[in-house]
């Protein structure tokens, strides 16, 4: 028998978006129901030191993800261990389907979807992922005690990566296809300050070199993007840190989407192109991407959802609505 359950809102995602608005919805009595998704705390789970969560000088990603956890249900967000397989946000109420089996139906949603690591797509890079080459330093850095790695890409993430694997590595290649990076300049100064950094200039990655048995990386080739030479580079692991793909696709084809997949929301607010139907963190946010501007967005998400609900609550079809009890 299908586990079918009504709620007012449903929010889908448990990232800093995901958990700030069941807060802000179970404080205004809304009783959410928060679905966690395949990765419960999202990228903040596979991150090593916060250093720019306020109130907090230093604190690890996964402990910080608990934390919000923790406050969602003190407050009295119902959290769900699960994942939404498919969302219809063409019928009232919505309906999302669940790998479990459960159904859900709500009368707003809040999508905190957030993102995904992005790949080159190499064909090298596919086969050896998961025997050298990885998306995750803070997951698979310890394999790499003693041995040399590649870090690809210029942004945040490939520096916090890089620096993450000086700790274990014997050396960290860091491979750039522009002449500077992207990356804060408080991270850019500890790169360069530590010894075990290489940077490789205007250069992207060609191919993925290894052994077949056992399946193993030996190194990578890579390609000067302005003179076109390839040369190789010895390495144990490579680590692919090019940026974050929004996780979209539960609504692609039902919301107004840009930049590459990002839900659009209207400005100043996070009303999406459906009524009733609310986005935040990383899944909206193609320029800031941070968990405390992800933690604001999800406490918008769920204040529109609270002033929408309150004004559309006699739009909901009779048998979701409050029945008044017979006096």
């Amino acid at each position: 028998m299908t586990d079918r359950t009504h709620v007012k809102l449903l929010i889908v995602g448990s990232g800093p978006a995901g958990y700030t608005a069941a807060v802000y919805g179970a404080r205004a009595m809304l009783k959410p129901m928060l679905i966690q998704g395949l990765q419960p705390g999202g990228q903040l789970t596979i991150t090593t030191e916060v250093e720019n969560w306020p109130g907090e000088t230093e604190i690890q990603g996964p402990e910080l993800m608990v934390k919000m956890e923790e406050h969602a249900r003190a407050m009295g967000a119902e959290i769900v261990t699960d994942y939404v397989t498919r969302l219809d946000l063409q019928v009232r109420p919505f309906v999302a389907e669940c790998d479990s089996g459960r159904v859900v139906t709500a009368d707003a949603v809040i999508l905190a979807t957030g993102a995904q690591a992005r790949w080159l797509g190499l064909d090298s890079e596919e086969k050896f992922k998961g025997f050298g080459v990885s998306a995750c330093a803070t997951c698979d850095g310890f394999f790499y005690r003693g041995r040399e790695v590649v870090v690809v890409g210029g942004g945040n993430t490939a520096v916090e990566e890089a620096l993450f694997l000086t700790r274990f590595a014997s050396k960290v290649t860091l491979v750039h296809r522009r002449d500077s990076l992207r990356a804060e300049k408080i991270l850019q100064e500890r790169l360069f300050a530590n010894p075990k950094v290489q940077v490789v200039w205007d250069h992207e990655l060609a191919e993925v070199k290894g052994s077949e048995s056992p399946l193993g990386v030996t190194g990578v080739v890579v390609r000067d993007v302005k003179q076109g030479g390839l040369r190789e580079i010895p390495a144990d692991g490579v680590f692919i840190a090019i940026g974050h793909a929004p996780s979209s696709e539960l609504v692609q084809g039902q919301l107004e989407l840009h930049h590459g997949g990002y839900v659009k929301v209207e400005p100043g607010s996070t009303r999406t192109s459906v009524p009733g139907v609310f986005a935040a963190g990383d899944l909206t946010d193609h320029i800031y991407r941070q968990a405390v501007t992800s933690a604001g967005m999800g406490c918008m998400a769920a204040l529109d959802a609270e002033h929408w609900l309150a004004a559309h609550e006699t739009d909901a079809p009779a048998e979701t609505r409050p029945q008044m009890a017979a006096i």
